[in-house]
């Protein structure tokens, strides 16, 4: 096999793009990460397992090659450049201490262990970068405008640059090509490079999004342009390509909009080139030294509490500095604590110029491990803590983004199907009044795509007859709406992109929320490529809810609402759940239960205090026996997922909440439970996602 494969460069992209495609799936029911499963497969066909493949090989070396300068491109292009313009000066003040200290403090460490200088350097930089995998955790628990959460994240990119400049230096050093005049002019000629970089990206592509409003694949082709030239400029200049593509990543998330082409270009390296990368890092892994590294080695336990303790202090002399409480502190650890992409990249590079050897190598892999799953927990830890601040300030008059009790809303409903639409109108109908005998609108909408209509019957006639039944569909809908008295305004648009087509027309039309049945297609085209209600959730400006509805919504009467923390989002639940059986009383059987299931440890003062807090929410009138009864349900366990399933036997609605994001196009799984929870529950679910941007 290994003889086939060294003379067959295209069976080698084969293999590579299967093992990409099919293993992370195969493994996320044991609840790893796609990128341990990546490093797997690459384990498992190199040489010291199967011995199909070799990093050594050319085929392998470029598909790495442009898997780690995607890494680094999506790095600089998912960076929230709003929110660092915003408090860019905090921002580099915390960058520059989360660089320096583990700069200095890994370098030390280099040299205590004795690495040359040049080496000992490039170790410090590895560890003074960072990749804020916690940043989903943040969005779970709506705290993306603390002034903390914008601090680390802008960090990110002063330690990023800071890095690959560093790391530029240590290679050329490393050849033996410089002196110190050459490192000042080598200073000189990145500086300029970049200046360039980033005006002429931003200059040219104005000027091409102005003229490519209609011409989604130039702008696409112009985005890869702007990242492989950017590239080969970075090595003729002197440095490290993934220097160039980090510079290129920032320049056009400058002047790319958020839409279909930035998304495409997330998509493709996170599911075709950037997988490829962490398929070699794991043909130069040996398994058993990794093992033996974890488990015994002592330069990798001190790596691993050098970066943690100088990301420590980084954050704590910098919470002094801004008055930060410690909630706030900890925030700014645990999102500079991870060491993933810039980390995985630089140690690359170093171990492919010969600076860095095969313990480093190692010790790498194994605090990428070791971070990536204490950088998470302790986001989560600091999320919770600060939760239980704000939730002293949340009440029935503020609710979150939606203001779900106050005010009517405007429901967008994509019709896709004569039958099983009119639950989903129903349930629209019953979202939309608000207080004071304010009516929202339900839209119904029906969107053709000339491309799927005319597949395989010819351009025009396939067209209109996608046309007709829109309308049809949309006559449908009207007439259901009408026999419930509910307001609606139905649409029909003509475009080749259905899920984009539904989240512009829920922007132009201004809607509060999305309602979408759940895909019912094949589980293995769902398993393996998603579906319209995942590319819905990824473009949509608004929360969109997905419904999976067993029964008439008409029929509700016993509301599940399980509530992860006393937060925005989880209060809206809840007035989602209110809106849901408005008009009812407790004689008809309504009731609506808060479940929260919590630590066992946690101390019974807390637990009092939560309580009275979720009490806080309850509308006076059902304190006193005239509204829809609310109980209280605060159970103690580890398995969120089993306690909901567990309740729900009980009620005939979970309303549960998602989270759907890819960190700097990384392939770890950023979203939550409820996916996998919807399909184990009996009784009907509304799932909602919040919007990404």
């Amino acid at each position: 096999m290994g003889t086939f494969l060294a003379a067959n460069p295209l069976a080698i992209f084969a293999l590579l793009l299967v093992l990409s495609v099919v293993v992370p799936p195969l493994l996320r029911p044991l609840r790893l990460p796609d990128l341990v499963g990546l490093l797997l497969a690459g384990v498992a066909i190199g040489p010291h397992a199967l011995g199909w493949l070799a990093s050594t090989n050319e085929t392998v070396r470029l598909l790495s090659d442009v898997g780690v300068i995607y890494l680094l491109f999506i790095a600089g292009l998912e960076i929230d450049l709003g929110e660092f313009q915003r408090i860019r000066a905090r921002s580099f003040r915390f960058g520059l201490l989360t660089f320096t200290l583990p700069m200095l403090a890994g370098s030390a460490l280099g040299f205590a262990y004795g690495y040359p200088a040049v080496s000992a350097v490039l170790i410090g930089s590895i560890l003074a970068s960072h990749t804020p995998l916690g940043y989903p955790i943040v969005r779970s628990f709506g705290a993306m405008r603390e002034e903390c959460v914008t601090v680390a994240i802008g960090g990110t990119i002063f330690t990023d640059i800071a890095a690959l400049v560093v790391l530029a230096l240590c290679v050329s050093l490393g050849r033996g090509q410089l002196s110190a005049p050459g490192v000042i002019a080598l200073l000189l000629k990145v500086a300029v490079y970049a200046g360039a970089v980033l005006l002429l990206i931003r200059l040219l592509g104005r000027s091409l999004i102005r003229r490519s409003v209609d011409n989604d694949s130039r702008l696409f082709v112009a985005v890869l342009l702007a990242l492989f030239l950017a590239a080969v400029g970075a090595e003729l200049v002197g440095v490290e390509k993934i220097v160039g593509a980090f510079l290129a990543g920032l320049a056009v998330n400058g002047v790319l909009p958020d839409g279909r082409v930035k998304e495409q270009v997330v998509v493709v390296g996170a599911n075709l080139f950037i997988p490829l990368f962490f398929i070699d890092l794991g043909l130069l892994l040996d398994l058993p030294v990794f093992v033996s590294t974890m488990t015994g080695s002592i330069f990798a336990i001190a790596l691993i509490l050098t970066l943690i303790t100088s990301k420590g202090l980084a954050s704590w002399f910098s919470g002094l500095l801004y008055r930060y409480d410690g909630p706030q502190m900890l925030t700014l650890w645990s999102l500079s604590l991870p060491q993933v992409a810039a980390t995985l990249a630089a140690t690359f590079v170093g171990f492919r110029q010969g600076l860095l050897d095969e313990r480093m190598l190692n010790s790498v892999l194994a605090l990428m491990v070791v971070t990536a799953t204490l950088g998470p927990i302790m986001t989560a830890m600091a999320m919770t803590r600060m939760a239980t601040r704000r939730a002293q300030d949340l009440s029935l008059q503020e609710s979150g983004q939606l203001a779900l009790v106050r005010r009517a809303l405007r429901v967008l409903v994509p019709i896709r199907e004569a039958r099983g639409e009119e639950h989903l109108l129903v349930l629209a109908g019953r979202l939309i009044d608000g207080d004071a005998g304010l009516q929202g609108t339900v839209l119904p909408l029906s969107v053709v795509s000339p491309r799927q209509a005319e597949a395989g019957r010819g351009p025009g006639p396939g067209v209109h007859r996608a046309l007709a039944t829109g309308r049809r569909l949309l006559e449908r809908a009207d007439a259901i709406t009408a026999a419930a008295g509910v307001p609606s305004r139905s649409l029909l648009r003509v475009d080749n992109d259905v899920p984009g087509g539904i989240a512009r027309a829920a922007l132009e039309q201004g809607a509060d929320l999305v309602l979408v049945g759940v895909a019912s297609g094949p589980r293995l085209g769902r398993w393996l490529f998603g579906d319209l209600v995942a590319a819905i959730c990824r473009q949509a400006h608004c929360p969109v809810v997905m419904a999976r509805l067993s029964e008439d919504p008409a029929t509700f009467r016993r509301l599940l609402v399980p509530v992860k923390d006393l937060s925005a989002g989880a209060l809206e639940q809840f007035q989602l759940a209110e809106r849901l059986l408005s008009g009812r009383q407790a004689g008809d059987g309504a009731a609506i239960t808060l479940l929260h299931v919590h630590d066992p440890w946690l101390p019974q003062a807390e637990r009092e205090q939560l309580a009275v807090q979720l009490q806080g929410w309850i509308p006076e009138g059902s304190r006193r026996g005239g509204g829809v009864p609310v109980t209280l349900d605060l159970q103690a366990g580890q398995s969120v997922s089993e306690a909901i399933e567990r309740s729900s036997e009980h009620h005939d609605l979970v309303i549960l909440r998602s989270l759907r994001r890819l960190v700097e196009g990384l392939p770890i799984p950023a979203s939550d439970q409820a996916t996998s929870l919807l399909r184990r529950l009996r009784c009907s679910a509304l799932v909602i996602s919040d919007p990404l941007h």
